[in-house]
């Protein structure tokens, strides 16, 4: 099998941070599917930036040794124009790569920059869409897609340009379960047609039938190469203990929410939401009380998200009552009294550092407060670095913690395991389990389902415009 990827005797640390990755071999060949997998921080993305090029190109001040080459191109004396007509990349938030408002001029996008001649460009477009069959996707706005429509979007983007090499770094990591089997069944379609494909990952058990090789990395290192067959046969124990996920499709098996009435803790009762004009949710019934964990799921675009604004006072109800202790809410009420982990927490970061951060949320609060919570969600160590400058899961953590140090009565999460590893999923379930314990109302909108399972007591599922209990 021909080597497409060669990576020899790399060490990369970014500035002012200690080794990323060190001295790490790996080949990767033509119509391969690999995966990179291990705990956050274990340098998954690193290794897709020196395939795709965005180290050395774009990563400053970064210290590299050793060489990356694809087809035969060294990665750092490559322009990147070059590289992009051989590796194409779908990121975690399909958001940060697009360059249009419209789904058609976004597919074509590339091609059109690279000065494809407009029959050619005609004829891609159409292969891409009988390929990947997103007929549906055409002739849209972007902005209002959901968020697995989007990720479609970015791939079939970047299909349209004929890589030999896929890189696909975190790409479920905000998705439901239909649009996790839609990417799973792209990259089937282009394993098919012989490209080659390097995925990092933390949800597995959709790719477990795909991968021809699994890279298990820790602290930068590389410290097993299985093959398909040995990844598939590991233990549950050993799988816990490399700190990987399920390899198998969660079940959730919880009852439905409490009924709308209650006089302690969160009644939310016919409450009708719009956006842009729009309606967005009506009919939406529930209840939470304190101590239990109240999971909140439907599938990408069903209102989620605005559902979890409205009730924090973020945006106005259409109609309907927000109760709390049986009074009801208007926005302002129920800003102060909600605190609001975002599906994006790079939109609630605001401080020159992760110690800064946690006293912006606690502003009265004692410095050994600050840092246990840090240090139980490991980033006490990073409390003086820019909150920028953390990883996706880091982020996500410090977004967490914030929340925890705020103290408010009622907590909502967004997505709170996006881009966690197992054992960082296993800490988040386990703090919003203490704050339910000690009288918080949590809702937890989420499409982890092996997070869920593990973490609520209940489910509240939104299937469309008109939503009642169950």
């Amino acid at each position: 099998m021909r080597s497409v990827v060669e990576i020899q005797d790399v060490s990369f640390a970014y500035e002012k941070e200690q080794g990323t990755l060190s001295h790490i071999d790996l080949q990767v060949g033509q119509g391969e599917c690999v995966l990179l997998c291990g705990e956050s921080g274990c340098g998954k993305t690193t290794v897709t930036k020196l395939v795709n090029g965005l180290i050395p190109h774009f990563v400053e001040g970064g210290a590299l040794t050793g060489r990356a080459s694809v087809n035969g191109m060294e990665v750092a004396d490559t322009e990147m124009y070059r590289l992009a007509e051989q590796v194409g990349s779908v990121f975690q938030n399909p958001k940060s790569q697009f360059f249009n408002i419209d789904s058609d001029s976004e597919i074509t996008f590339g091609l059109e920059n690279a000065g494809v001649a407009p029959e050619k460009i005609k004829e891609r477009l159409e292969t891409t869409v009988l390929a990947l069959k997103i007929g549906p996707l055409l002739g849209r706005n972007i902005f209002s897609m959901s968020g697995g429509e989007k990720q479609s979007l970015a791939f079939a983007s970047v299909y349209a340009m004929n890589p030999s090499v896929f890189v696909l770094d975190e790409p479920t990591a905000n998705l439901d379960a239909e649009a996790i089997d839609i990417l799973r069944r792209q990259i089937m379609q282009i394993k098919k047609e012989g490209r080659t494909v390097i995925v990092a990952e933390h949800r597995l058990y959709f790719l477990m039938d795909l991968i021809d090789r699994a890279v298990f990395l820790q602290d930068g290192k590389i410290i097993r190469i299985f093959s398909g067959d040995e990844f598939r046969g590991i233990s549950e124990q050993q799988r816990i203990r490399m700190g990987l996920r399920s390899f198998t499709d969660p079940v959730m098996e919880l009852p439905c929410a409490r009924p709308p009435g209650t006089k302690d803790g969160l009644s939310v009762e016919n409450l009708s939401c719009t956006f842009d004009r729009k309606t967005v949710f009506e009919g939406i019934s529930f209840s939470a009380i304190p101590g239990e964990v109240l999971g909140i799921v439907g599938y990408n675009g069903a209102g989620k998200t605005t559902l979890t604004r409205c009730l924090c006072g973020l945006l106005k109800e259409e109609g309907g009552t927000v109760r709390l202790d049986g009074k009801a809410l208007n926005r302002k009420q129920r800003n102060r009294a909600c605190s609001l982990v975002m599906q994006d927490v790079n939109h609630q970061l605001f401080s020159d550092s992760v110690w800064d951060e946690c006293e912006m949320s606690m502003p009265e609060g004692r410095a050994e407060e600050i840092e246990k919570i840090l240090k139980a969600f490991d980033l006490l160590e990073f409390k003086e670095r820019h909150p920028m400058a953390l990883s996706g899961g880091q982020k996500q953590r410090l977004a967490v913690a914030t929340a925890i140090l705020s103290g408010k009565r009622l907590m909502v999460f967004d997505e709170p395991t996006s881009g966690l590893d197992y054992r960082h999923m296993l800490g988040v379930g386990c703090m919003i389990r203490e704050l339910a314990g000690h009288g918080c109302i949590v809702l937890v909108v989420s499409h982890d389902r092996e997070f869920m399972e593990k973490a609520c007591d209940r489910i509240f599922e939104m299937d469309g415009r008109r939503d009642g209990n169950g």
